[in-house]
């Protein structure tokens, strides 16, 4: 007997339109968009989910609800509706959810524009919302720098002003202000000024500077120069202002770019406004990923919700790739040109905006920034499981002497020092590398497994293929192939080998993931030839201990500090070893290693 879910799922229609699940309790858990009601609900129900949120999902779901809509654009705009207005436990969480200030032109005889947070539906004209209150003061400040608007709130009807009702104030005075509150303006002349102010908020100065260009040629004939010089300066207040904003070709205009940028747990979407080749306005969109969605899924998300939130009316967006919004709205996936400038321009700001809220998840939240990187790095290194704990190997034999290798350690992503370890190469002669990696990685885990250590759940090692089957080889001695996961780092390409695979995996270059792994190796790098230099200096000493007769070990201490080498020592004079040590033991140290170089005098 089917159950009551079962049931729902079989009657869905095959039609478009938004679906939500509910639990035991009646809890909404998702609220979803479909193109096919039907077949996109069984599909929770009848695959395999790689994702675990899923499963838990799918898990909880006791009842289907459906809302039918006409068309695939209608449901992505009920859905993003829904989400907002339920905000479902496993759906995409949008994480700005603030009151942004506006710019109003008042609805009045003579308007008054200023900045709001609120939107009152008497008519008036909103412009916005900005997302950045700096934009919002620097438009005002250019706005009355160009056009003298009255701050009072006085009711300025024809017939208050005709009756004498009110006086100029000080704003009148100092010019800020011409006065229409006793006639000495015109509605005609501040209603033209409102327009001028319109056309600049939208992003368009052309006609501005046209009017202001027009009239100080006009000053100028009449001889008023004083006048024209100070609309001479308006002009270059709008200039400037417009230099500022201006990036593109002026023809590109009512354009929306938007551009995403993820990550294993996040999306950052950013969205910029273009009007007469000038953005004019910039925000980005921080969406917290519940169920692994697409980034085509949250882009069309993204979008729809910042084009609600900004009341938007372009009918072209600019996109990194296709997304589906419906007939009415043109999507241009740039190549080439102004329009893949621009794109670029959006990609960078979202990635800097990604970064540095990265930076700031480092210093307050550091646990959460490792699960990220964590989970970053297993996913790039297609591992099973998170590598908490990587351990890299390195080979140091500059020169066939002194062969050593060095071990480090890192956890959660962090060079753990007080875990690095140091190998003296003991049963390989010469300078072998593969032998000697076969070596150390055998003793290291051999060690590990006879004292009930924690192993690692990654290996790198710094070499080719070679150095992996050697590495490999110890593994297989020790039983431990398959698992643990190991990887080789050629150094010039930067190329990942895998046990088996003869193609590499290539990293992007800026990836976390690759930068964790060079830290690694060149962390192993360092410790491998510090161990090695210090080696052969202990060994250059003990030479000239037990060959230098009349001469202790503190005495050549005392040298070796002065002259930081035996080389140099051995090319210092007799006076200048005397200096050190005295006459007597300077004379033996001299005439020992004009014994060693005849041909010094």
């Amino acid at each position: 007997m089917q159950t009551p879910l079962e049931l729902q799922i079989q009657t869905l229609p095959d039609s478009p339109g938004v679906y939500q699940y509910f639990d035991k309790d009646g809890k909404i858990l998702y609220v979803g968009k479909a193109k096919n009601l039907k077949k996109r609900v069984q599909s929770y129900f009848t695959k395999q989910h790689d994702n675990y949120k899923t499963t838990v999902l799918v898990k909880k779901i006791v009842s289907v609800k459906h809302i039918v809509v006409p068309t695939e654009t209608d449901a992505l705009l009920l859905e993003n509706n829904l989400i907002k207005k339920l905000q479902p436990r496993y759906n995409v969480l949008l994480k700005d959810d603030k009151s942004y200030p506006w710019i109003c032109i008042k609805n009045e005889a003579f308007p008054r524009v200023f900045q709001t947070r609120k939107m009152i539906k008497d008519g008036s004209e909103y412009f916005g919302p900005y997302t950045s209150g700096k934009t919002v003061h620097t438009l005002l400040d250019l706005i009355k720098e160009l056009y003298p608007l009255r701050t009072c709130n006085f009711d300025l009807s024809k017939a208050n002003i005709d009756s004498g009702k009110y006086k100029v104030c000080l704003e009148y005075h100092i010019g800020n202000c011409k006065g229409p509150c006793e006639g000495y303006q015109t509605l005609q002349n501040y209603q033209d000024q409102i327009q001028a102010i319109r056309e600049i908020l939208k992003g368009n100065f052309k006609d501005s500077l046209k009017d202001f260009k027009k009239l100080m040629l006009e000053l100028a004939e009449e001889m008023k120069f004083e006048e024209a010089h100070k609309i001479k300066e308006k002009i270059e207040v709008l200039e400037n202002y417009q230099a500022k904003s201006t990036i593109l070709n002026p023809k590109i205009t009512n354009i929306d770019v938007f551009s995403i940028v993820s990550d294993e747990t996040m999306a950052y979407v950013n969205f910029l406004q273009i009007s007469h080749g000038a953005i004019i306005r910039s925000h980005t969109l921080e969406l917290k990923k519940k169920l692994k969605e697409t980034d085509q899924e949250l882009l069309e998300l993204a979008i729809v919700e910042l084009r609600e939130r900004f009341h938007l009316l372009s009918k072209e967006v600019i996109v990194p790739f296709e997304v589906d919004l419906g007939e009415n709205i043109k999507v241009t996936v740039p190549k080439l040109g102004d329009k893949k400038q621009i794109l670029d321009l959006s990609e960078r700001n979202a990635k800097h905006y990604r970064l540095d809220q990265l930076k700031q998840i480092k210093i307050v939240d550091p646990d959460r920034h490792a699960n990220r990187i964590m989970a970053q790095m297993k996913k790039d290194l297609r591992l099973s499981v998170e590598p908490r704990h990587i351990e890299c190997f390195d080979n140091s034999n500059i020169q066939g002497t002194n062969p050593v290798s060095a071990c480090v350690v890192f956890k959660d992503g962090k060079p753990s020092k007080k875990d690095y370890r140091h190998f003296n190469i003991k049963t390989v002669e010469g300078p072998n590398d593969f032998a000697s990696m076969e070596e150390v990685v055998y003793r290291r885990y051999k060690r590990l497994l006879d004292e009930n250590q924690p192993l690692p759940q990654l290996i790198i090692i710094d070499g080719g293929k070679g150095q992996l089957s050697s590495a490999l080889k110890s593994l297989d001695d020790l039983g431990l192939r398959g698992k643990i996961a190991i990887i080789g780092i050629a150094k010039r390409l930067e190329e990942l080998f895998y046990p088996g695979d003869p193609v590499p995996l290539y990293l992007d270059k800026k990836s976390e993931t690759l930068k964790i792994i060079q830290h690694l190796r060149n962390e192993a790098h360092r410790f491998g030839i510090t161990h090695h230099r210090d080696k052969r200096s202990k060994s250059a000493l003990q030479t000239s201990l037990e060959t230098i007769p009349g001469i202790g070990e503190k005495t050549m201490v005392t040298l070796l500090k002065h002259f930081k080498s035996v080389k140099r020592l051995q090319n210092a004079t007799e006076k200048e070893i005397s200096e050190v040590v005295g006459i007597s033991k300077a004379k033996k140290i001299s005439e020992f290693y004009q014994t060693l170089n005849p041909k010094k005098e």
